[in-house]
């Protein structure tokens, strides 16, 4: 027997979604999660970081960081505040140990821990052999990661507040300063809130931004350090 069209007021009221309805709202469910998909990408969230750095003037942020050493068993706390301002100048103020520095003046980066090495600092050239990168963690993970690091996804947390998004990389080459690290990316302002290092002894060291302020007003003195008389100069421009 042949059946009669429904009309469409039957199709309404009985429930009925026409066929090619159907395909048209899985197309648009299948393309919202590939394009969510692709947004959370790990070179994604990458991108979007790079691009939130290079937009930067300055920074100041408040951090924490923790070092276990396996080796030992040991755990070593402390926090500070980090400038940073172009051109390539940077500073680590240290207030839990206090009077621990790390400051690049353009020129020269100075490296000042007496918590540890008393009555020494460590003096070489901010640019040569990519020294600012290595303590700036700008330079260490925004500094074209794609080429240096394979990068994975590693879901979302929350740091300090903030949802981000966790992305592990791992160097292509060796880099002398670890051999894998997390970055923790806030999902709305794009910045590292959060990030872990591990090296090749196993020693793991973990920073915690708390607080951020872009573009801040830093003055120039807070870029200068000045060792004092008793204070032995070593490094590459210790002369």
């Amino acid at each position: 027997m042949t059946g009669r069209p429904i009309p469409e007021q039957e199709r309404r009221r009985s429930g009925r979604v026409p066929t090619n309805m159907k395909k048209f709202s899985v197309a648009i469910l299948a393309l919202g999660v590939a394009v969510s998909a692709q947004a959370q990408a790990p070179e994604a969230i990458m991108d979007r970081a790079v691009k939130a750095y290079t937009a930067l003037n300055s920074v100041r942020a408040e951090f924490r960081q923790t070092i276990t050493t396996p080796l030992t068993g040991t755990t070593l706390r402390s926090q500070g505040v980090l400038l940073r301002k172009d051109p390539d100048l940077l500073s680590i103020n240290f207030t839990n140990p206090s009077g621990d520095r790390i400051v690049s003046d353009g020129t020269s980066l100075w490296i000042y821990l007496p918590s540890s090495a008393p009555g020494q600092v460590i003096k070489t050239s901010a640019r040569a052999n990519n020294a600012l990168a290595m303590v700036d963690p700008g330079g260490v993970f925004l500094s074209s990661p794609a080429a240096r690091y394979s990068m994975s996804g590693a879901g979302t947390a929350t740091v300090s507040g903030r949802k981000t998004n966790i992305v592990k990389l791992t160097p292509k080459k060796p880099n002398g300063m670890f051999t894998s690290a997390t970055v923790w990316v806030d999902s709305d302002t794009n910045y590292i809130r959060q990030f872990e290092v591990t090296d090749a002894n196993g020693l793991k060291r973990t920073v915690t931004i708390t607080a951020i302020e872009p573009n801040a007003s830093i003055g120039g003195s807070e870029f200068r350090f000045t060792p004092g008389r008793n204070v032995k100069i070593l490094g590459s421009e210790s002369n």
